[in-house]
């Protein structure tokens, strides 16, 4: 959208459209009109992510003061639920995935967004459960998750969806 067309459309609608808004969140990646990836919010584009719908939001970052220390509390007051499952940049654990399913699987009638700081985790986390749980196009999932990076340049988390392959490889059954 061109500056005059964003423009146009903040005047005519009194104010950003919540697709604009979210746009505004680093790496911000819609998947479908349920679910959603990005980077990490900052505290004023909370609202944005409460006006736009959304009823779960799971951060797999480790807690950081300075970057998500009030993220969980602002969240929840919007009546939003709010997931911190930290997941390593290092070693990221298959534990941790098996959290990330179970919480998926129990959010699966309400709209979710899943981040982290800059939506490496969250995409490739999300990547494994379209591919091996929801048994979703391998191509359109990996597309969406390299809109953001690929996790092959990165030994481990080459090694984690690796290890995530071998460990579910068919269809898992929520």
């Amino acid at each position: 959208m061109n500056a005059l067309a964003l423009a146009l459309q903040v005047v005519a609608t009194g104010g950003m459209s919540a697709d604009t808004a979210l746009a505004g969140i680093h790496n911000y990646v819609a998947i479908s009109d349920g679910l959603a990836t990005s980077g990490q919010m900052t505290y004023d584009q909370i609202e944005d992510v409460a006006n736009a719908g959304f009823d779960v939001v799971i951060n797999l970052a480790p807690a950081r003061q300075d970057r998500n220390g009030r993220e969980g509390f602002l969240i929840a007051e919007y009546g939003i639920t709010y997931v911190n499952i930290p997941v390593d940049w290092e070693e990221p654990l298959l534990r941790d995935l098996e959290t990330f399913f179970a919480v998926m699987d129990a959010s699966r009638d309400r709209k979710v967004l899943v981040h982290c700081f800059a939506n490496m985790r969250a995409s490739a986390f999300t990547y494994l459960y379209r591919t091996l749980v929801l048994d979703e196009d391998e191509t359109a999932a990996r597309r969406d998750m390299e809109v953001v990076w690929d996790p092959a340049s990165q030994v481990q988390w080459g090694r984690f969806l690796e290890s995530a392959r071998s460990r579910y490889p068919t269809r898992r059954s929520p």
